[in-house]
């Protein structure tokens, strides 16, 4: 579940350790595409000071098929109007 806190007049979004996210926008170089479900594994600072996030990505079976890392504006948490779906995958080369 996320958490909003504010932080200085701001309100701000926080995610948890494992808590599935779904990605934001595309990641070409990993055949990752907006909307994929994603497992936070790991939070840490990003370069430009925003909060970063190491996501794990598996396959319909389970397996493991990228690990990434991305800043919070990368990711959104994920709603009960979602509906999840298949694709088929296919890692960049």
């Amino acid at each position: 579940m996320s958490r909003f806190f504010p932080i200085k007049g701001k309100v701000k979004m926080t995610f948890q350790l494992f808590q599935e996210v779904v990605l934001a926008i595309d990641l070409p170089a990993k055949g990752l595409q907006k909307g994929d479900v994603a497992t936070i594994v790991e939070e840490h600072p990003a370069v430009d000071g925003e909060k970063g996030y190491t996501l794990e990505l598996f396959n319909a079976l389970g397996e493991t098929i990228a690990v990434v890392t991305v800043p919070e504006a990368a990711i959104a948490a994920m709603t009960a109007q979602e509906v999840l779906t298949v694709r088929q995958f296919s890692a960049a080369s």
